[in-house]
Protein backbone atom coordinates (compact mmCIF):
# COMPACT_ATOMS: atom_id res chain seq x y z
CA UNK A 1 0.00 0.00 0.00
CA UNK A 2 1.19 3.16 -0.94
CA UNK A 3 1.16 5.58 2.09
CA UNK A 4 0.59 9.94 2.12
CA UNK A 5 3.42 11.70 1.67
CA UNK A 6 4.02 12.16 5.44
CA UNK A 7 5.55 8.43 5.49
CA UNK A 8 2.60 7.52 7.17
CA UNK A 9 -1.09 5.96 6.74
CA UNK A 10 -2.86 9.38 7.14
CA UNK A 11 -2.53 12.53 4.65
CA UNK A 12 -0.35 15.32 6.05
CA UNK A 13 -1.69 18.84 6.54
CA UNK A 14 -0.77 20.18 3.15
CA UNK A 15 -2.79 17.46 1.80
CA UNK A 16 -5.46 17.79 3.92
CA UNK A 17 -6.14 21.48 3.20
CA UNK A 18 -5.59 20.54 -0.95
CA UNK A 19 -8.34 18.08 0.15
CA UNK A 20 -10.46 20.20 1.96
CA UNK A 21 -10.36 22.55 -1.12
CA UNK A 22 -11.15 19.86 -3.54
CA UNK A 23 -14.40 18.47 -1.43
CA UNK A 24 -15.47 22.26 -1.29
CA UNK A 25 -16.20 22.32 -5.12
CA UNK A 26 -18.04 18.82 -5.59
CA UNK A 27 -21.97 19.10 -5.22
CA UNK A 28 -23.46 18.40 -2.11
CA UNK A 29 -25.10 14.65 -2.18
CA UNK A 30 -28.78 15.49 -2.85
CA UNK A 31 -27.31 17.07 -6.03
CA UNK A 32 -25.23 14.49 -7.32
CA UNK A 33 -28.26 11.25 -6.14
CA UNK A 34 -30.16 13.65 -8.34
CA UNK A 35 -27.43 13.70 -11.33
CA UNK A 36 -27.27 9.91 -10.72
CA UNK A 37 -30.91 9.32 -11.40
CA UNK A 38 -30.85 11.14 -14.67
CA UNK A 39 -27.75 8.94 -15.56
CA UNK A 40 -29.79 5.97 -14.51
CA UNK A 41 -32.66 7.25 -16.75
CA UNK A 42 -30.88 6.76 -19.62
CA UNK A 43 -29.32 3.42 -18.92
CA UNK A 44 -32.17 1.26 -20.64
CA UNK A 45 -31.90 0.51 -24.21
CA UNK A 46 -35.32 0.87 -24.86
CA UNK A 47 -35.31 4.55 -23.20
CA UNK A 48 -32.20 5.05 -25.59
CA UNK A 49 -34.52 4.04 -28.34
CA UNK A 50 -36.77 6.89 -27.52
CA UNK A 51 -34.04 9.46 -27.43
CA UNK A 52 -32.94 8.75 -30.33
CA UNK A 53 -36.08 8.66 -32.25
CA UNK A 54 -37.07 11.98 -30.99
CA UNK A 55 -33.81 13.79 -32.27
CA UNK A 56 -35.94 13.93 -35.63
CA UNK A 57 -38.47 15.60 -34.07
CA UNK A 58 -41.79 15.90 -32.42
CA UNK A 59 -43.59 12.35 -32.18
CA UNK A 60 -46.99 11.58 -31.33
CA UNK A 61 -47.14 8.65 -28.52
CA UNK A 62 -48.79 6.69 -30.88
CA UNK A 63 -45.90 6.78 -33.64
CA UNK A 64 -43.51 6.02 -30.38
CA UNK A 65 -45.84 3.05 -29.97
CA UNK A 66 -45.73 2.01 -33.56
CA UNK A 67 -41.55 2.46 -34.01
CA UNK A 68 -40.68 0.47 -30.41
CA UNK A 69 -43.64 -2.01 -30.90
CA UNK A 70 -43.93 -2.50 -27.02
CA UNK A 71 -46.96 -2.76 -25.19
CA UNK A 72 -48.36 0.53 -24.39
CA UNK A 73 -47.96 0.55 -20.81
CA UNK A 74 -44.46 -0.73 -21.37
CA UNK A 75 -43.67 2.69 -23.32
CA UNK A 76 -45.33 4.89 -20.93
CA UNK A 77 -43.12 3.60 -18.17
CA UNK A 78 -40.28 4.62 -20.26
CA UNK A 79 -41.54 7.65 -21.21
CA UNK A 80 -42.49 9.30 -17.45
CA UNK A 81 -39.27 7.82 -16.85
CA UNK A 82 -37.56 10.26 -19.25
CA UNK A 83 -39.86 12.73 -18.54
CA UNK A 84 -39.36 12.89 -14.77
CA UNK A 85 -35.61 13.04 -15.16
CA UNK A 86 -35.63 15.99 -17.49
CA UNK A 87 -34.92 14.50 -20.94
CA UNK A 88 -38.46 14.94 -22.60
CA UNK A 89 -40.80 17.46 -23.10
CA UNK A 90 -44.69 17.14 -23.79
CA UNK A 91 -47.93 18.86 -24.84
CA UNK A 92 -51.31 17.65 -25.24
CA UNK A 93 -53.31 17.76 -28.28
CA UNK A 94 -56.73 16.05 -28.11
CA UNK A 95 -56.54 13.17 -27.07
CA UNK A 96 -53.12 12.48 -28.07
CA UNK A 97 -49.25 13.43 -26.33
CA UNK A 98 -46.63 14.46 -28.39
CA UNK A 99 -42.97 14.18 -26.83
CA UNK A 100 -39.69 15.98 -27.84
CA UNK A 101 -36.54 16.38 -26.03
CA UNK A 102 -36.04 18.78 -23.70
CA UNK A 103 -32.58 19.38 -25.13
CA UNK A 104 -31.72 18.46 -28.89
CA UNK A 105 -28.53 18.14 -28.17
CA UNK A 106 -28.82 15.29 -25.75
CA UNK A 107 -27.45 13.00 -29.05
CA UNK A 108 -24.44 14.94 -29.33
CA UNK A 109 -23.40 14.68 -25.83
CA UNK A 110 -24.44 11.55 -25.41
CA UNK A 111 -21.94 10.82 -28.23
CA UNK A 112 -19.23 12.73 -26.79
CA UNK A 113 -19.71 11.49 -23.11
CA UNK A 114 -19.62 7.67 -24.65
CA UNK A 115 -16.67 7.95 -27.52
CA UNK A 116 -19.03 8.14 -30.22
CA UNK A 117 -19.09 4.60 -30.01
Amino acid sequence: MKSCATGGDKPGPDQMERLKKIISKIPEDPILYEKAESIKALGDPTRLKIIYLLTYGELCVCEILKALDKPQPTVSHHLNILKKAGFLKWRKEGVWIYYSLSNPEIITILDELLGNK
